[in-house]
């Protein structure tokens, strides 16, 4: 009895099947490369953004900083300057006595018997003035002027009509500033006009 006739087998190459497998994945794997974003990038640029603001805020505050350094620099150097300022007044206010005492020796001797003993002591106190003079010490000018209770203090009324009304006649004591602040008022005698009740500003003293 005769075997059936068998259909040939169709044999495939290996290498071909392998061939398009490998370039099939190839082109898959590509696409899904292609297709996929970058790892990480959105938490690097979040992470530089964080720095940013970090490091602006690092210069806000050294900004900050500096400048509450520069004020407390210059505040401390105006209290030094101003506790300077208050030691060499206290010193002038002991000193100024001195200068009135020397004013009245000098007066006390007009007779020309003490024509040296005057030079010396005029001599001494331009000495003692120009030692202070120079740390911002004036003399209050009052001779003449018009009484002002800021820089004068009035302890006598003279009635004259020789002189405006409030005219200072009489300087009894000088009076001194310091850096433009009244040290001493200077003690005077201001000119009252008969029948008018005197200078409000003297009356006021």
């Amino acid at each position: 009895m005769a075997e059936p006739k068998r259909e040939e087998e169709k044999v495939i190459p290996i290498d071909t099947y392998r061939g398009e497998s490998d370039e099939t994945l190839q082109e898959t794997s590509g696409g899904r490369e292609q297709a996929d974003p970058p790892a990480g990038g959105d938490s690097l640029a979040a992470e530089l953004q964080k720095l940013r603001a970090e490091k602006e805020e690092l210069m806000q505050t050294m900004i900050r900083r500096q400048a509450d350094f520069e004020n407390f620099r210059k505040r401390t150097e105006r209290d030094r300057h101003e506790e300077g300022r208050r030691g060499v007044e206290r010193l002038i206010l002991d000193l100024i006595p001195v200068i009135d005492a020397f004013d009245r020796a000098i007066q006390a001797h007009e007779s020309p018997v003490y024509d040296e003993y005057r030079k010396g002591v005029t001599l001494i106190r331009k000495q003692l003035w120009d030692s202070i003079a120079r740390h911002g010490v004036q003399r209050i000018d009052a001779a003449g002027k018009i009484f002002d209770p800021h820089l004068h203090q009035a302890i006598e009324r003279v009635e004259t009509e020789e002189v405006p009304d409030g005219s200072i006649v009489t300087v009894f004591q000088d009076g001194y500033l310091f850096h433009g602040k009244v040290l001493r008022p200077a003690i005077v005698g201001v000119a009252v006009h008969p029948g008018e009740g005197g200078s409000s500003a003297a009356t006021e003293n």
